[in-house]
């Protein structure tokens, strides 16, 4: 078991938890409730508070800022976590928020994500695994990203909304409603512009895979009726494609925000 190695400079508080392995880097401080994983670097002036939990692998870059109370007007102090994942890269100046009594009590961030420098992800917020947030990217309490989702720069994600796997945003893209899995938004206004092509041809889905959706997609957004007819129509003409019906099972699952559609005559 290697030790963990802390530079000189760092203020590591003693009730930390810290794995084999563990890099701690010039002026980095880490408080009394964080637990680091196997392996986890913390480049140069990171800050860690909170009930903080990173998971093995992670590689966190100078001036990152994990864990501290939640600008939530709503917090009150109540002892709330965040918890992310492994092999992730927290690259300069991203913040991460705790969650809060108002919502799940947790914020809990996903293996093998990438957050670009500056982005944020607020309180209360579920990110799944593998998801890139480019520079200055925000995520607002209580927002939910699947697997494989890629957060555009300078885009900021509405409170409470839900995003889709493998789905795209834009950059410079403000979202407000749902975004259905495989989805690819635009801005000006922010619209559901497609599928997200290249995205499912990096996931190893097959041209017969993308046709299908694409097909699925169309009677879903296109044609006469209302969204509920069309859902109903796609659901019997696709009970038997998970890829489809995922989007389906999606809209359903609306709670709090509409889902986001195509432009009118698009």
């Amino acid at each position: 078991m290697t030790a963990p190695s802390i530079h000189p400079s760092a203020i590591v508080d003693p009730g930390a938890v810290l794995g084999a392995g563990v890099v701690i880097g010039p002026f980095c401080v880490v408080g009394p409730h964080v637990r680091l994983g196997d392996r986890v670097q913390l480049k140069s002036h990171v800050c860690i508070d909170g009930r903080t939990t990173i998971g093995e692998g992670t590689v966190v870059y100078p001036f990152a800022c994990l864990g501290q109370e939640t600008p939530d007007l709503k917090y009150k102090g109540e002892q709330s976590v965040l918890v992310i994942g492994k092999n992730c890269k927290i690259r300069e100046y991203v913040t991460m928020n705790p969650g809060t009594e108002g919502g799940i009590m947790r914020t809990v961030v996903g293996d093998n994500c990438l957050f670009m420098p500056n982005s944020h992800v607020a309180h209360d917020c579920v990110v799944g695994n593998n998801v890139i947030m480019a520079n200055s990217a925000a995520l607002g309490g209580h927002v939910e990203l699947g697997d494989f989702v890629i957060i555009g720069g300078l885009s900021g994600i509405h409170q409470f909304v839900r995003i889709g796997a493998h789905a795209m945003i834009g950059g410079m893209t403000g979202v407000k409603n749902d975004v259905i899995p495989y989805g690819i938004v635009m801005a000006e206004p922010a619209h559901l512009a497609g599928l997200n092509f290249v995205g499912l041809e990096r996931r190893g889905y097959s041209k017969e895979q993308v046709q299908v959706l694409l097909k699925g997609f169309r009677q879903l957004f296109e044609g006469e009726g209302s969204l509920a007819e069309r859902m109903e129509k796609v659901s019997n003409d696709y009970k038997d494609d998970q890829n489809v019906m995922s989007m389906i099972e999606f809209i359903r699952a609306k709670d709090n925000r509409s889902i986001l559609q195509p432009k009118t005559g698009t």
